[in-house]
C-alpha cells in the first residue's frame, strides 16, 4: 500500500509520521508545493516544533516515510490520498470572518481529478464543514471521474506539544465514510492502517456526515469549557473566592472532570476560534440563529478574558504604561509548540504597545523574525526571561512553559524597576513566594 498527504503542515507531517513508524510495509509520501517547507522536513531542523517528532522522522525517512515536491508522481501512485491543509476562516465575501475558506481543499480536488486515473481513496484530515465531501464528490463527478473515487473523513483529534503520543495512544480514531458499498470497503481499508496500533475498540466508523461535524463539535466544547472557566475567574476576583480551589472542587465531579478547567488568559491556536467561528455560520446558514449566538458566546468571552489582564496591568501601573518597559513570557499559543497562530500574547502585546509601553519578549521556541512580524517590530525580542526582565516594570506570564518555573524569581526582581509587578495568566506560578520576595503579584483569577 501507498499513501500520499497532500500537505506537509502541523497534522499532515506528524500524522503521516506515526503512520510510516506504525506500519512499516506502507510507503508514506508527504507532499507540498512549498519547496522551503519540503527541504526543512528532510532536515534536521523540521519546519515545526513538536516533542518527539525529530525522533520519529529521523527513524522513518528514507526507509518508508518521504517527504517530496513532485506531487503529481506521488498522487498516482498512491492508494489512499489525504488531504491536509488549511481551511482559514474566510477574509472576505459571504461568510467572511467566520465560515471556512476552502480554496485550499477545492484545489487539491480538482489536481486529483486532473491527474489520477486509477481508483483512490479521498480522506479529509483538513478540518472542514459538514457536507464538504459533497463538494468533493461534485468536483470529481465534475470530471467524469466520480466512479474512480472513494470519499472518507478522518479528522485530527491530536493537540499541540502532545501531538506524538495523541497519535500513538489517542482516545479515538474516527472514520466516515459514504454511504455505498465501496465506501464502506474504503472505510474498512482505512481502518486497517490505523489498526496496526490503534485497539479497533477506538476506531469509530460513521457517516461521513457525522464524521466531519464531530470534528467542529469536539472543538467547540474544549473552548465552550475554557470560556466557562474563565468566566467564573472574573467572578472569583471579586469576591475573593480561588478559582483554582472552584476548578477542583467542580472537577471531582464525575459528571464534569478535571480537564480543560484552568483559568486562563484564553484559548488560541489554529483550531478552536476558526471552527466555533464556522459552526456559527452554519447555524446561522440552517436558521438556527438561537445556537449560533449561545456559540458565538464563547468566542465573545475568550475576547473579554484577554482583555482583562490588559486592563489589570494598566491598573496596577497607576493607568498609564507609557515609557513603561514590560515582559512577556511566552508568545506560543500554548507550551512546548512553536505555533502563534491565534496566540493571546499577540493580542496583549499589541494593546500595550498601543497604550505606549516598551515590550520585551522571550520565548524559547518561538523565533524572533515571528514575533517581530506579528507586533510590527515594534517588540524587543530577548534571548533570555533575564534580559526580558531587566529593566522592566512589569511580567506579564502568557504561556504555561515547564521553564517558567524554574527561575531565580529573586534575580529577576531585583534587575526590574521597583514598585514591580507580575500577572501569571496562566496561573502556573506561586504567587505567594513572589509576594514574599517583594513582587505586587496577582494570577488570573486570584486576588493574592
Amino acid at each position: 500500500m501507498k499513501i500520499c498527504c497532500l500537505g506537509a503542515g502541523y497534522v499532515g507531517g506528524p500524522t503521516m509520521a506515526m503512520i510510516a513508524e506504525k506500519c512499516k510495509d506502507i510507503a508514506v509520501t508527504v507532499v507540498d508545493i512549498d519547496e522551503v517547507k519540503i527541504n526543512a522536513w528532510n532536515s534536521s531542523t523540521l519546519p515545526i516544533y513538536e516533542p518527539g517528532l525529530q525522533e520519529v522522522v529521523d527513524e522513518c525517512r528514507g526507509e518508508n516515510l518521504f517527504f517530496s515536491t513532485d506531487v503529481k508522481t506521488a498522487l498516482n501512485q498512491a492508494d489512499i490520498i489525504f488531504i491536509s491543509v488549511g481551511t482559514p476562516t474566510k477574509s472576505h465575501g459571504i461568510g467572511e470572518g467566520s465560515a471556512a475558506d476552502l480554496v485550499y481543499v477545492e484545489a487539491c480536488a480538482r489536481l486529483i481529478a486532473e491527474t489520477c486515473v486509477t481508483n483512490k481513496i479521498i480522506v479529509e484530515k483538513s478540518t472542514v464543514p459538514v457536507r464538504t465531501a459533497s463538494l468533493l464528490r461534485s468536483i470529481f463527478e465534475g470530471c467524469g471521474k466520480g466512479d474512480l473515487f472513494d470519499i472518507l473523513s478522518n479528522p485530527e483529534f491530536l493537540a499541540e506539544g502532545t501531538a506524538i503520543p495523541d497519535l500513538r495512544n489517542p482516545d479515538r480514531v474516527l472514520i466516515g465514510n459514504e454511504e455505498t458499498k465501496s465506501g464502506k470497503a474504503a472505510s474498512e481499508k482505512l481502518v486497517s492502517v490505523y489498526a496496526n496500533w490503534v485497539p479497533r475498540d477506538k476506531i469509530i466508523t460513521t457517516n461521513v456526515w457525522s464524521s466531519e461535524l464531530s470534528k467542529l463539535t469536539a472543538n467547540a466544547f474544549l473552548a465552550q469549557r475554557i470560556s466557562s472557566i474563565n468566566s467564573i475567574s472574573a467572578l472569583c476576583e471579586a469576591t475573593g473566592a480561588d478559582v483554582d480551589e472552584v476548578a477542583n472542587a467542580i472537577g471531582t465531579d464525575s459528571r464534569i472532570g478535571p480537564k480543560f478547567l484552568q483559568s486562563s488568559i484564553g484559548f488560541g491556536g489554529s483550531c478552536f476560534q476558526k471552527d466555533i467561528l464556522n459552526l456559527v455560520y452554519l447555524c446561522k446558514h440552517y436558521g438556527l440563529l438561537e445556537v449560533a449566538e449561545y456559540w458565538n458566546q464563547v468566542i465573545k468571552m475568550n475576547r473579554y478574558q484577554r482583555n482583562r489582564i490588559v486592563k489589570r496591568l494598566i491598573h496596577n501601573m497607576f493607568n498609564t504604561l507609557t515609557n513603561r518597559r514590560i515582559a512577556i513570557f511566552g508568545f506560543a499559543f500554548k507550551k512546548d509548540t512553536d505555533d502563534t497562530r491565534e496566540s493571546a500574547a499577540i493580542y496583549i502585546a499589541n494593546e500595550l504597545i498601543l497604550e505606549g509601553a516598551e515590550i520585551a519578549i522571550y520565548d524559547p521556541k518561538v523565533p524572533a523574525n515571528e514575533i517581530l512580524k506579528l507586533t510590527d517590530e515594534k517588540a524587543i525580542v530577548c534571548e533570555s526571561a533575564k534580559q526580558a526582565a531587566d529593566g522592566a516594570h512589569a511580567i506579564l506570564v502568557l504561556t504555561e512553559w515547564d521553564e517558567f518555573k524554574l527561575y531565580d524569581y529573586k534575580e529577576l526582581y531585583d534587575s526590574m524597576v521597583k514598585p514591580a509587578f507580575i500577572i501569571d495568566g496562566r496561573n502556573i506560578l506561586d504567587l505567594s513566594k513572589l509576594k514574599e520576595i517583594g513582587f505586587d503579584a496577582s494570577g488570573i483569577g486570584k486576588t493574592v
